[in-house]
Order: structure tokens, then C-alpha cells, then sequence
């Protein structure tokens, strides 16, 4: 049963661990959450042309504010490795190929970062989310969460290169840690917790 009070804002992602990751995070917002595959029929791909994050999160929210009328918050993130020139970067869900998986995409970035000592493996995931509020006028933020990239995948918690990421002053993967663990440190919450911030300027 919705309750019709809650502004309704429609998540631009078909990602589905990125969605339960929001989901979780914004849990005790006054927001009703929905996600694409609620609200439209079929599956949905943007294509996301952008150089930036915030470029292809931009596009992301504009599309399906367009198409719904809904308030529309769009994230795009990935993970940017030093040694290689922050790559992958915009291309990390594809970083493999266009149709790569999770497990090729972790196998690529280890096979390119073989020869490459412990100390120079740093990398940080960034987020970038946009809010879509009015046909003129959205918000942007963004949260950062620095670390290093381990030799093998450890853990089977989170998704995407969680179970290679080790944040700064841990010891343990994004992927090792519990949803509640890594709530306190993502990028994507940092990211969330300033759109919070800068919403509360708006009325819902």
C-alpha cells in the first residue's frame, strides 16, 4: 500500500544491487522509491555517451524524467585505479567489453595491474547522483571513498569490483563487509547523504 504523502521518485537504474544499495540507504527518508522495472514495462537501456559521471548520470535522470513526470535520481559511478590513469573510470561496468560481466571486468582489472607492487595499487570509487526536480533544475553530488585494489577477489557481499576494492584503513573488501559496514563508508552513501543535505532546501 503506497502511501500517497511520499513524493515518488523514480531510481534511473537497472542495476539491481545499485538500486537495493539506495533502497537501503535512503530507507528511513520520506521518499517512495521506484525502481524501472516497476514503472516501465520492458527493460530499459539508456545509452550513456558521456564523458563524465555526471554527464552520464545527467542523461540518465533526464531521460527517464521525461519519460515519467516523476522526480528522477540517476547515479553513475565506477572505480578509478591510479596505476592505470584512472581507468576504468566511466567505463567500469564495461570496462571488458560492452557485454562483459562482473567476473571479466575484475579479471581484466587484475590481469592489467599484475606486475604492479601492493603500495601503487590505489584506486577510489566515485559516485556522481543527479536529481531531476523540474524540467529546468536538478541537483548534483558527489561522494568519494578512497582504498586500494587487492591481488584476488575475496568475499561475495555487494556487487561489481566490491570483492576487489579494500578501503582506506581496512583490511578486509567492500565485498567482505555487511550492508551495514558499508553504508557507513561508500562512496554512494556519501554521495546520497549530500543530496540529503542539499534537498533539504527543497520542498517535498
Amino acid at each position: 500500500m503506497h502511501n500517497n504523502s511520499l513524493k515518488k521518485v523514480l531510481v534511473a537504474t537497472s542495476n539491481r544491487g545499485k538500486l537495493l544499495e539506495i533502497q537501503q540507504i535512503l530507507r528511513s527518508v520520506p521518499l517512495e522509491l521506484i525502481s524501472m522495472d516497476e514503472y516501465f514495462d520492458s527493460q530499459v537501456e539508456i545509452e550513456e555517451t558521456g564523458s563524465t559521471f555526471e554527464e552520464n548520470a545527467l542523461i540518465k535522470a533526464q531521460w527517464v524524467y521525461n519519460k515519467s513526470g516523476l522526480w528522477a535520481l540517476a547515479d553513475d559511478s565506477g572505480l578509478e585505479v591510479d596505476a592505470l590513469g584512472g581507468k576504468p573510470g566511466v567505463l567500469s561496468a564495461r570496462f571488458a567489453g560492452v557485454n562483459a560481466g562482473t567476473e571479466e571486468n575484475n579479471r581484466k582489472l587484475l590481469n592489467e595491474l599484475e606486475n604492479i607492487s601492493a603500495s601503487d595499487r590505489s584506486a577510489r570509487f566515485r559516485c556522481v547522483l543527479v536529481l531531476k526536480t523540474a524540467p529546468d533544475s536538478y541537483l548534483c553530488s558527489e561522494g568519494v571513498c578512497e582504498g586500494h585494489i587487492g591481488f584476488e577477489p575475496r568475499g561475495s557481499n555487494g556487487f561489481g569490483y566490491d570483492p576487489l576494492f579494500i578501503p582506506e584503513g581496512l583490511d578486509r573488501t567492500f565485498a567482505q563487509l555487511s550492508s551495514e559496514e558499508k553504508h557507513l563508508l561508500s562512496h554512494r552513501a556519501k554521495a546520497l547523504k549530500s543530496l540529503l543535505e542539499k534537498l533539504n532546501v527543497l520542498p517535498l
